[in-house]
């Protein structure tokens, strides 16, 4: 019997979209309103707001804003119109490129529409079905999606556990067997901030098992990028190892506050991907406004180290503050501050929860629960930004030890919390 696609589809939204009937628009698909920053507007309420990727708080910076304004009336939202390999290239977009390699130490990058897509295609592009592509076991799913890609193509995949440096090593003797078969090539691929956990990719340490085996090395730095190394360029700077990284990814969503992406590496592979990234060949290049504003703030991250400093005075009161108070915040090494909580808890309690830190405190940030995370705990996600407080950072450990302390006395049960 042929089933009606649109009645399956309604019938099972997913995982997460089966809560959906009581979680739109609050849990899931929120709207927050007013000026960007640490205070926002959720649910007629003003709300501390610990979820926003605006780590450098750029996003409403005087320069940005104007550089964003004046671009936009010169250029408009459509100019250049088309893709870069029609008729979508221009000097600012390749001045932009020579930007972003020379920050990150590569000799040249390629700037992308859009980050998700952007990385999964390059995934793609960079191997073939002899190929083996060797990743870590907790990437993000945008390269996850490049990976299963590449597997709808015929290729090997292997996955090593998370930053598990003999689990990669044996992975990658595997790799080696396989692609010496097929006469093909290996691609290891990671993060240099794992997104959920703050944790740092081991890049140091997989850069060694360069020494011992053939691979090339493909990071993906969105939440590293304008906030770790000594200059800001990211998690390769950190450790001092941009030669080994073959490709560097990030996306411009995080630390620049804005839309796009890009990748850089060797110039003869920047160009192999310029003509082979169906995501980019097949579609509208990066908006003028994007490409102007986008130097505007690669500029001032360059020029004001101030703002990292900010960003990491706020970052480290919050996570250091949190272990004083006796809370698990996982080994985070980065911006990203995860607070764990642990028990076997309902969906509802969880609800409940972070239903009073906005009704009844005021504070806004991300919530993830099973499947994302394992049963029996509950991460309530911080993203610090330099456009935060002290004083913040207090108020909301205040809150999360009031939280907390309700948790454990069962005040959260499945029942209606009354603002």
């Amino acid at each position: 019997m042929v089933q009606d696609i649109f009645e399956k589809v309604v019938n099972n939204l997913g995982p997460i979209g089966s809560h959906a009937h009581y979680s739109h628009h609050y849990y899931s698909f929120p709207k927050l309103s007013g000026e960007i920053g640490p205070y926002m507007e959720f649910n007629g309420k003003r709300m501390l707001n610990w979820s926003l990727n605006n780590y450098l708080g750029l996003a409403n910076h005087p320069e940005v804003r104007e550089a964003d304004t004046n671009a936009a009336a010169e250029y408009g939202l459509a100019y250049p119109m088309g893709a870069r390999m029609m008729t979508g290239n221009s000097d600012l977009h390749e001045e932009f490129e020579r930007q972003l390699a020379e920050y990150v130490g590569q000799e040249d990058s390629f700037l992308l529409n859009y980050g998700y897509q952007g990385v999964m295609s390059a995934v793609e592009a960079m191997v073939d079905f002899k190929d083996v592509i060797v990743y870590d076991a907790e990437s993000h799913a945008c390269l996850i999606d490049g990976v299963r890609l590449h597997r709808a193509k015929g290729g090997k995949t292997y996955t090593f556990k998370h930053n598990d440096m003999e689990s990669l090593e044996k992975n990658l003797i595997r790799a080696t067997k396989l692609a010496e078969e097929q006469n093909g090539g290996i691609l290891v691929v990671t993060e240099g901030v794992f997104g959920m956990s703050g944790a740092v990719g081991a890049l140091d340490k997989i850069a060694e098992l360069k020494k011992k085996y053939k691979f090339r090395l493909l990071v993906d730095d969105a939440h590293g990028f304008g906030t770790m190394g000594k200059n800001g360029s990211g998690v390769p700077e950190h450790f001092g190892v941009q030669d080994s990284v073959d490709l560097h990814f990030s996306t411009f969503a995080k630390s620049m506050a804005m839309i796009g992406a890009f990748i850089a590496g060797k110039k003869e592979v920047i160009m192999y991907l310029k003509y082979n990234m169906r995501s980019q060949t097949y579609a509208k290049a990066l908006p003028m406004p994007f490409v102007i504003g986008g130097m505007k703030r690669l500029e001032l991250i360059k020029n004001h180290p101030e703002y990292k400093d900010k960003l990491w005075e706020i970052v480290n009161a919050l996570q250091n503050g949190f272990r004083d108070r006796g809370f698990d915040i996982g080994n985070t090494q980065s911006c990203v501050t995860p607070v764990f909580l642990h028990g076997e808890y309902e969906l509802a309690t969880v609800t409940n929860l972070i239903r009073d830190m906005r009704e009844n405190m005021n504070v806004f940030c991300s919530i993830i629960v099973y499947p994302v995370v394992p049963k029996g705990v509950i991460l309530l996600r911080i993203i610090p930004t330099a456009s935060h407080t002290l004083e913040d950072v207090n108020y909301t450990m205040d809150c999360f030890e009031v939280v907390q302390s309700k948790l454990k006395n069962g005040e959260y049960a499945p029942v209606s919390i009354e603002a």
